[in-house]
């Protein structure tokens, strides 16, 4: 597939009710090992790959190398890959649209877009983080590409008391509209995990609802009957093949 034929193919894998599930990866090797086990996708996850560099996450590892990943990632996987890219690396639309430009360069198909300031506290304004993913998807069709915008928002990540998780949605689903409007491909709610309130975000949204599994968070086929469009993994993959590294690397230590 070329990079157009790849981008429609992401696109048609957001099935409300059978959903894509997309095990996060953090550079080439990992993205073969998961294309291997029968992936119809890859994705980065931003903490992870900024783990395996040595950084922390929040736009700390240089956007040069996350490009540089992706290339690698590209060059040796014929799959669709979408890259978590946080907010850009810019507060500013102009600025978005053309860091996000140079993943699509090296032959990426989507992003997943924040709505927290990276930088500073708290999230966008709506109407701030609605121009942000206009001006991407304008580049975007500059380019001919119908490139994949999972626009994300922090609204329930940022809240660590799930018993307030309630009082969000009806602002997350505000937000969701308003985020297709202005060119959005999927809405993301990670930290969501109460099965109603994804039900209820799936019901009202125009866009193919993105879930990430965490700690409490319903199973592949109970998200699938909640209306969930997209499953991903976020950090876990990285954090329990570390952890793995670790106990094989400690029990040979304890040995000498």
């Amino acid at each position: 597939m070329n990079q157009n034929e790849k981008a429609k193919a992401f696109g048609a894998l957001h099935r409300k009710g059978d959903p894509v599930v997309l095990y996060n990866i953090w550079d080439a090797g990992t993205a073969k090992a998961v294309a291997d086990a029968g992936a119809k996708a890859l994705a980065t996850g931003s903490w992870s790959v900024a783990a395996a560099h040595g950084y922390p996450d929040g736009e700390k590892l240089p956007m040069s190398v996350l490009v540089e990943t992706a290339r690698s990632i590209t060059a040796v996987i014929d799959l669709p890959l979408s890259v978590d890219f946080e907010g850009a690396y810019s507060t500013e639309p102009a600025g978005a649209a053309a860091n996000v430009a140079k993943l699509v360069d090296v032959g990426a198909i989507g992003i997943n877009f924040e709505d927290r300031v990276v930088e500073g506290d708290g999230l966008y304004p709506v109407e701030k983080q609605t121009a942000r993913i206009r001006a991407i998807r304008e580049m975007a069709e500059g380019k001919n590409i119908p490139f994949f915008i999972n626009a994300r928002t922090d609204l329930f990540l940022a809240e660590s008391d799930l018993s307030k998780h309630a009082g969000l949605v009806d602002e997350a689903i505000e937000r969701g509209r308003a985020y297709a409007a202005a060119g959005g491909s999927g809405f993301f709610v990670p930290g969501l995990i109460e099965p109603a309130l994804i039900e209820k975000i799936c019901a009202a949204s125009p866009l193919p609802v993105n879930i990430m599994m965490r700690t409490g968070a319903p199973d592949l086929t109970a998200l699938a009957k909640l209306g969930v469009g997209r499953i991903s993994y976020g950090p876990g993959p990285y954090r329990s093949m570390m952890e793995k590294l670790k106990q094989d690397a400690a029990a040979i230590y304890s040995r000498l």
